[in-house]
């Protein structure tokens, strides 16, 4: 497996590897598993071990670039692989709908691949008698993905670490309902309709180096303006939410990690540069006790949407704590 690896946009500290899925009604479909290679030595010795893993699951119209946590973590010896899915970042191909699925259940193929692959690379790097234990790292929608997912799939991940994940829609579960009323029927006449809704860059501009942030952000990857809603994602995103305050049975342990308030407006401010701009933090602090039986809700003061994209002291604040999650569940 280790020539299939090549070279990553995020530099010498990182490789990818492409995953092959099955075809859609779009064409050829994949996802990419990065890696960052500056870990630790490898371990030896003569009986079998488990290791710690991470593995990162990004957010809507969006995709990996969080380096600076995945080499901290890959220097106290913890492995970090990210996945950008299909239809996402570095698996999105011209022909394809960006970021369209009508069903979120469709990720757990992506996901299982690149757990297969996770488990191939760390045979190959630390011995075949390793076994790697996977604590999953989500953002925003990704976390919306990766709780669903492990509550389908138990005894898959160590554990869940939810970074601002999407589990409400903004406001409350009210305008859920009035949303997917007006949804539904617009996803059964013509489910990769686009919705029309008033563009919000705020959070684009708090976070691009283009703007008032610190990232470089490729535009094809991660646009301005999003990704068009479509009507058939939307239902299928509504129905996430739904399941969410239904009740999840996860039974790994959830770490949520949130800002400590919410700004969500139209135009941008210096506000917003402290602040989560995309989900009610409130809201979501309430929604993750509904995901499991042990759920932990970490708040960081002046974090972004992005806990890790925040200004430097919050996302080492995080990154600490992110560290010390994964090592009180010895491998």
């Amino acid at each position: 497996m280790t020539d299939l690896w090549t070279a990553d946009v995020l530099g010498t500290a990182f490789e990818q590897l492409t995953l092959p899925l099955a075809p859609d009604d779009e064409g050829d479909v994949q996802a990419t598993l990065v890696r960052c290679v500056a870990a630790a030595a490898p371990r030896t010795s003569d009986r079998p071990q488990a290791l710690n893993v991470v593995l990162y699951v990004h957010g809507w119209a969006d995709y990996f670039l969080q380096a600076e946590v995945a080499e901290h973590l890959a220097a106290r010896g913890i492995p970090f692989y990210a996945v950008d899915l299909r239809k996402f970042g570095r698996s999105l191909r011209p022909w394809q709908t960006p970021g369209y699925t009508d069903d979120l259940a469709v990720y757990d193929e992506d996901l299982a691949a690149a757990l297969a692959a996770i488990r191939g690379d760390v045979a190959q790097l630390y011995g075949a008698d390793v076994t790697p234990a996977v604590h999953v790292l989500a953002h925003s929608l990704g976390g919306l993905v990766a709780a669903l997912w492990a509550d389908r799939n138990p005894g898959l991940a160590a554990s869940l670490v939810l970074n601002a994940p999407w589990l409400e829609l903004q406001g409350s579960s009210i305008i859920r309902t009035i949303a997917m009323h007006l949804v539904d029927p617009l996803s059964k006449a013509d489910p990769r309709r686009p919705l029309w809704l008033p563009e919000m860059p705020g959070y684009w501009q708090s976070v691009s180096s283009e703007a008032h942030g610190e990232w470089q952000l490729d535009p094809a990857w991660r646009p301005r303006a999003s990704f068009p809603i479509r009507a058939g994602w939307a239902k299928a995103v509504l129905a996430g939410h739904a399941a969410v305050e239904r009740r999840l049975h996860i039974r790994e342990p959830v770490l949520v990690m949130l800002s400590d308030r919410t700004r969500i407006q139209i135009e941008w401010s210096a506000d917003m540069m402290e602040a989560d701009a995309v989900i009610n933090v409130e809201e979501t602090a309430g929604r993750a006790l509904r995901l499991g039986r042990r759920v932990s809700v970490y708040r960081y003061p002046g974090a972004l949407h992005d806990v890790f994209l925040s200004r430097r002291a919050v996302r080492e604040e995080a990154t600490r704590d992110l560290a010390a999650w994964v090592g009180c569940f010895p491998a």
